[in-house]
């Protein structure tokens, strides 16, 4: 039945057809199994009947919308999940693509750029042979094989038992003929000519004759016989040398003639010594020499013993680096060091090794006058006394690293260290054959350009003191820095002098004695308040006259006047300053006396103890001995106060001879 007949129906009908429609079930109350469409074309017919009334019972439209009432929607959620593994991934692949390294960035991009800035190779399309190979329609290097393929290159040089094969040195004649040939594509016979190729032999004959060179060895010193003292010569030694024109030649005419594949054989040439034994022998002679005085102290003579006896017979060969630090290792109480003052940090501590920083500036004297290349030194931290300031050498050695004092045989046979310590004099020679012309003398001339000052001064409290009163008991010293120049002589007249280095020293701080403690401590140690009254049991009227007036400076003991007794700056600074337990590195590593070296002298003005020594790093505390009166006893442990002396040659050992 059709849509318009079901709409023509009575109205009883109508509604029957309703009530079936909207039951929609089977006596058995379960779905009557109609097909949606009916059910949906059911609703519409009841919507159109005429009696405006609902069938009794749930319509249809709300059936549907309760089975449409659905739990989550799992397709929807497994597309989420997918699209966020999605996002994920992508988010790895570009964090991995942004962590390379510039360097991979940086050729991607040369590797891009050369790509597309590379043009294609085109065949070339004209009649043209070359050395009689066809190239028409091949490419550049198409062609360039093929005919490198007919030269069949495999040209060799042999010297005695060695051979080398050279690379194929035609190739570049073969490009240059190629490059004509496909910017014109003119047709014709081309011939490649061996031309342009000077350069690349030359090359190729240099490494194989520095390979195959034989040096002549000059008649020198070549040991050193503790036993005897004396240096022991070797024979002098004849060289060969390639005669590296006469090769090159050979190449070039096997090239020309098309011998692509010749073994050539070197020719070299004998040479002689320039110095043979019995002129190396009648010429040797002391080049440089220089003597320094030692304290007194017996284990800082023992370092220098120990230093100066591991450089003696060494021999250092043309061209060759002595290293003072590398020669005599690190300065250690297992190689017999013994602890002698150092400066660490400008405080004097015991070290092991104190003292050996005299052996290489006694050597390094010796090593300038003998006309060596020095390649490293270094200014103390204090100016030295036992060489004029500016002439020093430091050294410091952990056994890994330290300021060394290193230089190089720059002459054309072997020099030797020969070294003697005795009487508290140390000497230092280098031997071999003449570096300087004869006649020729080199020395140093150093000069003091600036005066620095000092540090703050220390302050000493003295409770037997006056208050308010302070007593210099050691002057301040100031720092310096130093000039030195190279002069040079001829026959005894300066012919240059230029500048050598610049050395800097730091000054030391004054010694001041004060009482700040508001009392003043008689002699059986009690001590009076500035009212007069004492803390003691008796008054000072009872007192004696010596128990109640206090020491004056000069009456001072020893001990309440010892600089290592110093406290820390300041007023009021009344305790001791505690010493850190662990001590930085030594800053030298150099000579500073020890307890025995520190003989103390008495000023004329104040009565307090002088430190005369003011060694570099090495521990040394006076102002020098310029400064100490003329009329105070030299001590037997001290260095003899410095020499007056011409700038040119020290006043001590004549540089040559």
């Amino acid at each position: 039945m059709s849509d318009t007949n079901r709409n023509r129906t009575t109205p009883s009908n109508r509604a029957s057809s309703a009530g079936r429609t909207t039951s929609g079930r089977n006596a058995s109350g379960r779905p009557s199994g109609k097909s949606s469409a009916d059910r949906i074309q059911a609703v519409q017919n009841a919507r159109n009947m005429g009696n405006g009334g609902r069938p009794s019972g749930r319509s249809t439209s709300g059936r549907r919308r309760k089975k449409r009432k659905r739990g989550p929607d799992v397709a929807k959620l497994l597309l989420i999940a997918i699209g966020t593994a999605i996002f994920l991934l992508c988010l790895a692949v570009g964090v991995r693509s942004c962590s390379k390294s510039d360097g991979d960035k940086e050729s991607d991009a040369m590797s891009q750029e050369e790509t597309t800035t590379l043009e294609p190779e085109t065949e070339i399309s004209a009649e043209i042979t070359v050395n009689g190979i066809s190239v028409n329609g091949l490419t550049k290097s198409e062609a360039r094989e093929r005919i490198l393929e007919d030269i069949d290159w495999g040209m060799k040089v042999s010297y005695k038992d060695n051979e080398k094969e050279l690379p194929d040195l035609m190739a570049l004649c073969v490009d240059a003929v190629l490059d004509e040939v496909y910017s014109g594509e003119e047709p014709g016979d081309y011939t490649v000519e061996v031309s342009g190729v000077e350069e690349a032999v030359r090359e190729q004959v240099n490494l194989c004759a520095d390979e195959w060179d034989v040096q002549p060895r000059n008649g020198s010193i070549s040991s050193y016989d503790k036993s005897t003292n004396e240096f022991i010569f070797s024979g002098a030694q004849k060289g060969s040398l390639i005669n590296r024109d006469q090769l090159m030649q050979d190449i070039i005419d096997a090239m020309e003639a098309g011998q692509y594949r010749k073994a050539i054989t070197a020719a070299a040439s004998e040479v002689e010594p320039e110095i043979t034994e019995e002129q190396a022998k009648a010429s040797f002679k002391r080049l440089g020499t220089f003597t320094t005085t030692t304290t007194s102290n017996k284990d800082r003579n023992e370092n220098i013993r120990i230093a100066s006896s591991a450089i003696n017979g060494i021999i250092i060969h043309p061209g060759e680096e002595f290293s003072f630090n590398l020669t005599t290792g690190n300065r250690t109480t297992d190689k017999g060091y013994r602890p002698a003052g150092a400066y660490q940090n400008g405080v004097l501590v015991e070290e092991p090794g104190g003292g050996v920083c005299q052996v290489s500036s006694t050597l390094y004297n010796a090593v300038v006058f003998a006309g060596l290349k020095t390649t490293e030194r270094h200014a103390h931290s204090y100016e030295p006394s036992y060489v004029t300031p500016g002439e020093d050498a430091m050294v410091s050695y952990d056994g890994y690293s330290g300021p060394d004092m290193k230089f190089v045989n720059n002459s054309k046979t072997a020099v030797g260290i020969k070294t003697s310590f005795s009487n508290q004099k140390l000497t230092i020679s280098i031997y071999g054959n003449p570096i300087l012309e004869e006649g020729v003398t080199l020395s140093m001339h150093s000069q003091k350009v600036k005066e620095l000052d000092p540090p703050a001064p220390e302050y000493v409290e003295d409770p037997t003191l006056e208050l308010d009163v302070e007593v210099e008991v050691k002057k301040a010293t100031p720092g310096s820095s130093w000039v030195t120049n190279l002069v040079t002589k001829k026959d005894g007249e300066v012919v240059s002098e230029i500048k050598l280095h610049n050395s800097v020293y730091n000054g030391k701080p004054a010694t001041i004695k004060r009482n700040t403690s508001g009392s003043v401590l008689t002699t059986e140690g009690e001590s009076v308040s500035p009212s007069g009254s004492s803390s003691g049991e008796s008054s000072a009227s009872e007192s004696s006259p010596q128990e109640t007036t206090a020491q004056s400076p000069s009456e001072s003991s020893p001990g309440a006047s010892q600089p290592s007794q110093s406290y820390p700056n300041g007023p009021g600074n009344d305790q001791p300053s505690q010493e850190p337990s662990t001590a930085p590195p030594i800053e030298t590593g150099t000579f500073a006396p020890g307890p025995g070296d520190e003989t103390q002298m008495t000023e004329p003005t104040h009565g307090g103890p002088i430190d005369q020594e003011n060694g570099p790093g090495a521990g040394l505390n006076s102002p020098g001995p310029q400064n100490i009166p003329q009329t105070s006893p030299q001590p037997s442990d001290q260095f003899p106060p410095a020499q007056t002396q011409a700038p040119s040659d020290m006043g001590l050992i004549s540089p040559i001879g």
